[in-house]
């Protein structure tokens, strides 16, 4: 697993520590974005991740509290799921897409852009709140079947 080493106090270095490679942002940005849960989903990113270093940077994001496993209900396979702390990337993810988007003429999502450009807040909220609301359930249900 990718090891993070704290650098300094300064806040950005701090954030790079986290995701100073692109694989760990991509991975959150396609959690918030693209409602991708599973390891399979992940490869299927136009950016081509290797399986070794999704796998790495799952672990890394799960031991630092971003995401927490699941059991996928009827099938053999584990789900990820943003936390509290993951799902407060969703401002940070929003503000590099808008910047992304400014610099490259050849973006795509233009009218998720649009929607940004309306209304960045209510677009902020509406994720935060589907995202934690999805937490809440596998937390609940997590709990329940430990439980059990």
């Amino acid at each position: 697993m990718k090891e993070i080493k704290k650098r300094s106090e300064c806040p950005i270095s701090f954030c790079l520590d986290f995701f100073g490679d692109k694989w760990a942002i991509l991975i959150i940005r396609d959690m918030i974005l693209n409602d991708k849960t599973t390891f399979g989903d992940f490869l299927r990113s136009d950016e081509g991740i290797a399986t070794n270093i999704l796998t790495d940077r799952l672990k890394m994001l799960e031991t630092e509290g971003f995401i927490v496993r699941y059991p996928v209900s009827g099938k053999a396979r584990i789900g990820y799921c943003l936390t509290e702390k993951g799902i407060s990337l969703i401002p940070v993810i929003i503000e590099m897409a808008l910047w992304g988007a400014a610099q490259n003429i050849n973006g795509y999502r233009k009218e998720f852009g649009i929607q940004l450009k309306k209304d960045k807040a209510g677009v902020i909220k509406q994720l935060a709140m589907k995202l934690t609301e999805k937490y809440i359930t596998i937390k609940s249900d997590m709990e329940n079947n430990f439980l059990n």
